[in-house]
C-alpha cells in the first residue's frame, strides 16, 4: 500500500519540475537519534545525489551532544584525520516533509567510503544486521513504538535563556485521556497528526498523558526498519513544528523529578508465511501462544539487562525508573499489566510483546536492534521465560530490577558476552566509550541540586 506522502523517484521528479519541491533533506541519525545531514537543491539531488549519494565527516559518529570531537574512538579520530563516510539514500524512505515548505526528506544508510559496506557502528546498520538475522531464519518482524513527550508554552530559545527553569507546561492538571484539556492543545497536536500523515507516517491517535502537558501520539505499526524510520521522522516533525509555533517539546525520559517520565513502549511480533509466529495453542497463564512466543519472550527478558544502554542511553534515563510511576522497575512479564517491564497484549493474530523499559530518549534503531537481538537469541537457545507474574510488580521485592544507573548499565553492556556475540566487539567497544563519555560529562558537572543543597548548609 502506497502511503500518502511517500514518494517514488518518478513522482519526486515531477514535483521538482513543477517547483512544488525545491529542497531535499539527506540525513541519517547519530548516536543520540538526532537527524544530521545536508539540505540539497532538489534539481541537484536528482542530477547527482540520488545516484551517487553524498559525503559527511565521519566525526559525526564520535561527537558528544555539543558536537565536540571525543577522543578515544577507533572509528574516527584526529590521528586518522576525520575523513568522510558515504551517505547512500534509501529511496524507500523518500517522503514529503509536509511540515516544511516545499521540502522532501530521505534517510540514508551510512557506508564505508572504500569498501561500500555498511558502517557497522551506525545505528541504522546495527538494526539492519539484526533484521538480516531474523530474515535468515525465515522471520519477518513488525514493531511499533509509543512515544510520550511534554509540551511547553515557552519556545526553545526562551527555555535555553531561562536555563530550562520555570517552564510553563501547556496543561495545568493531569490530563490522562481528558478531551477538554487535549482540546486546548489541538492547534499543535492536530497539526502534528496532519503533517505526519502527509509525510508517509500514518497516525492512529493522540491523547493526553499522565503528566502536566504530557501527551502521546501513536503511529501505525510497520516492518521494524520502517517503524524506526517513522519514529525518527515523528520526532523531527514534532520538534520543528513546536519551534515553528513558538512552543517547545521534550522527549527527555524524566524532565522533572515531580513529573511522570516519558516512555517509548516497544511492541514486537514475528511473522512467518503471512502468519503471526507468536500465535499458538500452548497455555501460558491466560495466553495461548507458540514456542516461538515463549522463547522470544524468554530471551528478551533474560538479555535485557545486557542491552540496557540501548533502551536508556543517558544519565537522565535512569531517573524515570520509579515505583508506582508507570515506568517499569522490575524484570517480569504479565498479561495486560502496566506494572510489568514486559506486558503481553492481544491474542491470535494480534498477539505481541510490549517492552515498557525504553524511555522516550532512546535511539529507535538501537532500541529495536537490542529487542530483536534478545528475542532471536531466546529462539536460538530455547530460553524459557520466568513464570507469568500476577499482581503489582512494584510490590514484589524478590524480582530482579532494571539497572539503576548509566554507569552500571554500561559496565554490564561492555562486559557482556551476549552483546559482543550479537553486535560484534567493535560495536560494543564503540558504544561503551560513547556511554562512558555521557557519564563522565555528568560526573564533572555542578548541578542546581548541589547548589541548593550545599551552598549555605554545608
Amino acid at each position: 500500500m502506497k502511503l500518502k506522502g511517500k514518494l517514488s523517484l518518478k513522482k519526486l521528479t515531477k514535483m521538482v519540475k513543477k517547483e512544488t519541491i525545491e529542497t531535499i533533506i539527506v540525513a541519517f541519525t547519530d548516536h543520540y537519534g538526532r537527524m544530521v545531514g545536508k539540505r540539497f537543491d532538489a534539481e541537484f539531488f536528482l542530477e547527482s545525489a540520488v545516484q551517487d549519494g553524498t559525503h559527511s565527516c565521519n566525526y559525526l559518529l564520535t561527537t558528544d551532544m555539543e558536537m565536540e570531537p571525543v577522543e578515544g574512538y577507533d572509528f574516527a579520530n584526529w590521528e586518522l584525520g576525520y575523513g568522510d563516510f558515504h551517505l547512500v539514500p534509501d529511496l524507500n524512505t523518500l517522503r514529503i516533509a509536509d511540515w516544511l515548505d516545499k521540502t522532501a526528506l530521505v534517510i540514508c544508510d551510512v557506508k564505508d567510503e572504500k569498501t561500500h559496506d555498511w558502517v557497522n557502528i551506525a545505528p541504522r546498520s546495527i538494526l539492519q544486521q539484526q533484521l538480516q538475522s531474523a530474515n535468515d531464519t525465515g522471520f519477518q518482524c513488525f514493531a511499533a513504538s509509543e512515544l510520550e513527550y511534554y509540551l511547553f508554552e515557552n519556545n526553545y530559545r526562551q527555555a535555553f535563556e531561562q536555563h530550562y527553569h520555570d517552564l510553563k507546561p501547556v496543561g495545568w492538571y493531569f490530563e490522562d485521556y481528558h478531551i477538554l484539556q487535549g482540546t486546548r492543545t489541538e492547534h499543535f497536536t492536530a497539526a502534528a497528526r496532519k503533517h505526519l500523515k502527509n509525510s508517509g507516517v500514518p497516525v492512529e491517535n493522540s491523547k493526553g498523558e499522565w503528566g502536566l502537558g504530557q501527551h502521546e501520539l501513536n503511529v501505525r505499526y510497520a516492518e521494524i526498519l520502517e517503524m524506526a524510520d517513522r519514529h525518527t521522522v515523528y520526532k523531527q516533525c514534532l520538534k520543528e513544528l513546536a519551534d515553528k509555533m513558538g512552543l517547545a517539546v521534550t522527549f527527555m525520559a524524566k524532565y522533572h523529578e515531580d513529573r511522570a517520565g516519558s516512555s517509548c513502549h516497544i511492541h514486537i511480533s514475528l511473522w512467518k508465511n503471512g502468519e503471526n509466529a507468536f500465535a499458538g495453542d500452548k497455555a501460558f497463564g491466560p495466553i495461548q501462544g507458540s514456542d516461538i512466543f515463549q522463547w522470544f519472550l524468554g530471551g528478551w527478558i533474560a538479555n535485557a539487562p545486557d542491552v540496557m544502554p540501548f533502551y536508556a542511553p543517558t544519565v537522565n534515563s535512569y531517573k524515570r525508573y520509579v515505583d508506582a510511576s508507570w515506568a517499569p522497575t522490575k524484570l517480569a512479564w504479565s498479561y495486560d499489566n502496566r506494572t510489568a517491564g514486559f506486558r503481553v497484549v492481544g491474542k491470535g493474530k494480534s498477539l505481541r510483546i510490549e517492552c515498557r523499559i525504553p524511555g522516550a530518549d532512546c535511539n529507535p534503531y538501537l532500541a529495536f536492534a537490542a529487542s530483536l537481538a534478545c528475542g532471536l537469541d531466546g529462539i536460538k537457545n530455547k530460553i524459557e521465560p520466568p513464570k507469568i507474574f500476577e499482581g503489582d510488580v512494584y510490590a514484589a521485592s524478590d524480582l530482579p530490577s532494571v539497572p539503576q544507573s548509566l554507569a552500571e548499565a554500561t559496565h554490564r553492556f561492555e562486559n557482556s558476552d551476549f552483546t559482543k556475540r550479537v553486535f560484534g566487539e567493535a560495536v560494543v567497544k564503540h558504544y561503551s566509550h560513547h556511554f562512558k563519555t555521557e557519564q563522565n560529562a555528568y560526573n564533572k558537572a555542578v548541578t542546581d541540586w548541589e547548589r541548593k543543597r550545599y551552598f549555605e548548609q554545608i
